[in-house]
């Protein structure tokens, strides 16, 4: 057993702290006598960040890259910025190609590759009319002969992004059978449309705000399902760019920090310190201000990192850190049912980052193994 000392630990999102906790066998559990004691120096330790859309980081793309040293890249790169777990997520592509960046996963997982936790597929069951930087060409509606690709996973989590008017409620209702998480996103519906998904079974929405139908006069849209409806958590890319302050504000009111979850969207260019600029079938991205951007100037994901993310959030919707890092690591984890992640308590994964009064990373740990 492994005691860490001299340091303030926030152990979950009811701001619970404490100033010591212990660790054996890749867990946390009661503090007592360790066999080894290491001193945080009054350092900060927060349950690790938890990621649910990764497109890329460290120069790779998952799309581009769908195998294990791909993703062995892409999660070296995030956890050196505070995420412990995240979902490397699979744009619109062809579908063999989604058969390979599933296999990868599963392999991944199987050998133990640190912070892959499952998948998240984006596509290609969407809206034309909200692609996106997605490839509109290669959107499908979602039938039968589907369910068992997009369920193929084993030992990881499943989340899948789809638009209502192009998945029919039962098999939405089918996919949730099979234990995938459903959200709704890119998705021109009606108010509905969501929530006919809703009532399926569909628990979550993508990137709040960006690429899905908005309130207007008499019509609320997939936004207004969203901030109405309890049963749902939504994702949103906290980086000053993809949502003005006044609408995540909003957000929150509305979801509060147990159901809006922060995610970063992240490209190649993510958690790659001086690298701006990407290229994918043909098309270059640029990022500046910590989003990225195609050549026609449509937002095509960010550089925003999720340590950066919960400074953000703090910094935006004036809260203090322990409700900024829940949105980070309890609410997705809640989310996803990665029911052993998010938090530090007895029985939890030893998946904790260690950081400094300026919310720079300083350490992260996975499974009780420091990683960066």
């Amino acid at each position: 057993m492994t005691t860490f000392t001299n340091c303030h630990v926030i152990t979950g999102a009811d701001g619970a702290s404490a100033s010591h906790f212990s660790v054996a066998d890749g867990r946390v559990v009661e503090s007592g006598a360790g066999m080894r004691t290491i001193d945080l120096g009054r350092r900060i330790v927060l349950p690790g960040l938890v990621d649910l859309q990764v497109n890329g980081g460290g120069g790779t793309l998952f799309n581009d890259e769908p195998t294990v040293d791909g993703l062995r890249t892409i999660a070296a790169a995030h956890a050196r910025y505070g995420t412990t777990a995240l979902l490397p997520t699979f744009v619109t592509d062809h579908l063999d190609k989604l058969d390979a960046a599933i296999a990868a996963v599963e392999d991944a997982i199987a050998i133990g590759v640190p912070g892959i936790a499952g998948i998240h597929i984006e596509g290609p069951f969407l809206a034309e009319a909200m692609k996106g930087a997605h490839n509109a060409s290669r959107f499908l509606q979602l039938g039968v002969e589907h369910l068992d690709r997009l369920s193929a996973l084993r030992g990881g989590a499943t989340l899948i992004t789809l638009a209502p008017e192009s998945a029919s409620p039962d098999l939405i209702a089918a996919l949730k059978a099979r234990g995938v998480t459903i959200a709704i996103g890119h998705s021109n519906a009606t108010l509905a449309q969501a929530k006919a998904a809703i009532d399926a079974g569909a628990r979550g929405f993508t990137h709040l705000y960006n690429s899905m139908s908005p309130m207007v006069e008499m019509a609320p849209g997939c936004v207004g399902a969203a901030l109405s409806d309890d049963r749902t958590w939504a994702g949103i890319i906290a980086d000053g760019v993809h949502v003005e302050p006044e609408k995540l504000r909003i957000a929150y009111k509305c979801k509060g920090p147990e159901r809006l979850v922060l995610v970063t969207d992240a490209m190649p260019c993510a958690a790659m310190e001086g690298h701006a600029v990407f290229h994918w079938e043909g098309e270059t991205y640029t990022a500046r201000d910590g989003a990225c951007w195609n050549s026609a100037g449509v937002l095509s994901g960010s550089a925003l990192t999720m340590i950066a993310a919960v400074r953000n959030a703090i910094r935006l919707l004036d809260v203090p850190l322990e409700i900024a890092a829940a949105m980070a690591s309890t609410a997705p984890a809640t989310a996803m049912g990665l029911s052993d992640r998010g938090r530090l308590t007895p029985g939890a994964r030893a998946d904790f980052i260690v950081v400094d009064r300026e919310l720079s990373t300083l350490e992260t740990w996975i499974g009780g193994v420091r990683v960066a």
